[in-house]
């Protein structure tokens, strides 16, 4: 078992760094910037296999990225993107898988397992979905949505176009304002049907993997939330002394650090049984959700508060970290969701 970052990692995690280094959040999701992502760094298709065009990296290296792009609070859809591609390479579409790794198409997804509450009817070769779904996260700016869908005989993955016809998309007002949602109905809308695991495996393999790759991007904003509030006690001075010498100052950010470690280890550990040891997957990936969700925001949480009055105010990034840290605890589901799953998967 490796859970130190190697030497190439490293340089990855260096350059997208570099790239995101002096973006804005507050400017909202820039498509040139998304492009350039893409474009430049080849990032869209960083997890998909080499034989469609993409990187054929793991999720380990995914995570590096997704840490960074956590850091910054990127906006734009590369986190669903991200999702999709880790759906793609367990129900494979050559078409799809191309299209994403070449940057040409984004896309985005519906609740995995579970399912969306879509249903699904055959006409001339074609699916034809219809159904809503409250919450899609990026699916204004997202090509396709990939969703499992309900047939006459099972659960299928459906590409759904959301550029054509019978879908309506209505964009919502969300706590995160980094991160933009919205309300998609379907009527009739035009599917292709990716794939129907009589168990699924596939499916639920999907959602494990969007639950490490959820947690490596809590990380980032946990440690760019630590990195900030250290710094600002380092300069700012109350009653004659820099705040970062109270003891209850201290204390608080010695909680945080202790958080960050354990939470990093869980990452590292998550994205190694991803890439290395499958079997080991599904307890990691509970245990991730379990555990980093709630400490990205407590993490978050503090961060706004250590930083007083300042760190209450519109101009202030505080606030931004703290929505996207509350708005993540629950993208998967709460932190009890994942704890009752992980306690079914070790019996207790």
């Amino acid at each position: 078992m490796k859970l130190v970052l190697g030497q190439d990692q490293q340089e990855l995690r260096a350059t997208v760094k570099s790239f995101l280094a002096g973006l804005s959040p507050r400017e909202g999701h820039r498509p040139e910037v998304y492009a350039r992502l893409n474009g430049e760094l080849g990032l869209s298709g960083l997890i998909i296999p080499e034989e469609y065009g993409g990187a054929g990296a793991g999720l380990t290296e995914l995570a590096v990225v997704l840490e960074e792009t956590g850091a910054a609070l990127l906006p734009g859809p590369f986190l669903a993107n991200a999702l999709a591609a880790l759906t793609l390479t367990q129900v494979p579409d050559k078409e799809l898988l191309t299209a994403v790794a070449e940057g040409r198409l984004t896309a985005t997804v519906a609740p995995l397992p579970g399912g969306s509450g879509l249903v699904t009817a055959s006409r001339d070769g074609e699916a034809l979905v219809d159904g809503r779904l409250a919450q899609v996260v990026n699916a204004g700016e997202a090509d396709v949505l990939l969703a499992p869908v309900t047939r006459h005989d099972g659960v299928a993955l459906v590409a759904i176009d959301l550029t054509g016809q019978g879908v309506t998309r209505t964009p919502l007002t969300t706590l995160d304002l980094t991160r933009s949602q919205a309300e998609v109905v379907l009527e009739g809308a035009r599917g292709r049907v990716l794939g129907s695991p009589p168990d699924g495996i596939a499916l639920e393999r999907a959602w494990n993997l969007f639950s490490v790759a959820l947690a490596a991007e809590q990380l980032g904003v946990m440690r760019a939330s630590l990195e900030a509030i250290v710094g600002y006690a380092k300069i700012r001075v109350a009653f004659g002394r820099y705040i970062g010498s109270y003891q209850g100052v201290k204390h608080k950010l010695a909680d945080m650090h202790c958080k960050l470690e354990q939470a990093e280890s869980i990452v590292r550990y998550a994205a190694w049984a991803a890439d290395e040891s499958p079997d080991d997957l599904p307890e990691a990936s509970a245990l991730a959700q379990a555990y980093v969700g709630r400490a990205c925001f407590e993490v978050a949480r503090d961060h706004l508060l250590l930083h007083g009055g300042i760190g209450f105010t519109w101009e202030h990034d505080a606030h931004l970290y703290y929505k996207r840290a509350k708005a993540d605890e629950v993208l998967l589901g709460p932190p009890r969701t994942h704890r009752e799953r992980l306690a079914d998967l070790l019996e207790l």
